[in-house]
């Protein structure tokens, strides 16, 4: 006796509307939303869009530039994550008489791609980050968190023209720049670490006292102002970037429900029927 199997269409599509994620989709958006997010951000650091830089220069940017480079962050989230949500609606196997499931699917698929993009992201990210400092950090142990911040004003401090080139200053640096670090404190420098700092200035580069205090007291005041900027420059870029990732989340689970709706031959949402005009186009040209 032989039995012979039959493999029934219906099945597949049972198959398929039983797994609610489909994650070849959701994995192709997500690489799409990631690198048109890496082209964007790169042409922006390209022309100069930075709210912060390792040059000494980024502290004169002024508070336009620092709200139009957050601006243009929120603006290339939207675009990146919606370009790769909508890659995973359309190329989402539609589901089978179930049509109010369809556009919550879409949606969470969107949300999926953002999800995943924003991890490869931050692992892009960290890994760029992590090979940035293993080449500019320098040797010796003896180093401070006040250095990519304070890197002029430690210069200006012990600033010797007569010094001989091959003196190692990185524990003086170090040790300044961490008392220079706490100008940004509540309480600002204590009462004895300006007196510490004209001797050291003092010892190693031979100035007078008064004029190593005046020294003294110009670095402190111009590192409080980097700090400053410094810390103005850090909260709009962490809110610039809550912003994107949240309006992207948005974007991502629109452009997915639009995919979704451009698959299935649907009508479009009002607000993307202006994307739609050449395909109308084309289909009424016979």
């Amino acid at each position: 006796m032989t039995v012979e199997l039959v493999t029934s269409p219906e099945w597949d599509d049972v198959d398929t509307e039983s797994r609610y994620l489909q994650w070849t989709p959701v994995i192709t958006g997500a690489l799409a939303a990631t690198a048109l997010s890496l082209i964007l951000v790169t042409f922006a650091a390209t022309i100069g869009l930075g709210v912060s830089s390792t040059a000494p220069t980024w502290r004169d940017a002024s508070v336009a530039l620092w709200l139009l480079s957050g601006l243009y962050l929120i603006l290339q989230a939207v675009l990146s994550f919606g370009f790769g949500g909508y890659i995973a609606g359309r190329m989402r196997r539609p589901i089978v008489g179930q049509p109010e499931e369809v556009e919550s699917r879409d949606g969470l698929h969107g949300l999926a791609v953002w999800a995943l993009a924003v991890v490869l992201g931050a692992g892009l990210a960290a890994l760029i980050g992590a090979a940035a400092v293993s080449r500019s950090s320098p040797s010796s142990a003896n180093t401070s968190a006040a250095e990519p911040v304070l890197s002029y004003e430690l210069d200006r401090l012990y600033r010797a023209p007569g010094r001989p080139a091959n003196v190692d200053l990185s524990s003086e640096r170090a040790e300044a720049g961490r008392i220079l670090l706490t100008t940004a404190g509540h309480e600002g420098v204590s009462a004895d670490d300006p007196t510490y700092l004209i001797q050291q200035v003092v010892a190693v580069t031979g100035l007078p006292p008064p004029d190593a205090e005046r020294r003294v007291d110009n670095v402190i005041a111009n590192a409080k102002k980097a700090l400053t900027r410094s810390r103005r420059s850090t909260v709009i870029l962490a809110f610039s970037l809550a912003a994107s990732l949240l309006l992207g989340a948005a974007a991502a689970w629109a452009a997915s429900c639009a995919g979704g709706r451009h698959r299935d031959g649907a009508p479009l949402p009002e607000w993307m029927t202006h994307a739609n005009r050449w395909e109308r186009g084309r289909v009424a040209a016979p």
